[in-house]
């Protein structure tokens, strides 16, 4: 995982269990200018650290949003050679 992406959260249990929660408020109150929903499933990824039942969630998000973007790429592959869009690279 590149550097830039490698954040932070905080050591303590409990550091990370107020950090999580807050970011999943700031989620829902989304709608406001300064917080996001954005927010959301960033606190459940901090609280999937403690939770084992927010840890099964975030895994199993994780293995049906890549296997919907796995059958999105392949659709979308096999649409461009057919209309001869689709290139090769050069390696």
């Amino acid at each position: 995982m590149p550097a830039r992406l490698k954040k932070k959260i905080p050591k303590t249990r409990l550091g990370r269990i107020i950090v999580g929660v807050l970011l999943c408020i700031g989620g829902i109150l989304g709608f406001l200018p300064v917080v996001g929903f954005w927010m959301f499933p960033l606190g459940l990824f901090v609280l999937s650290v403690d939770f084992p039942t927010v840890r099964r969630f975030r895994r199993r998000m994780g293995i049906k949003i890549g296997r919907k973007w796995s059958e999105y790429k392949h659709k979308h592959a096999v649409d461009y050679k057919k209309r001869g869009l689709y290139k090769k690279r050069d390696e």
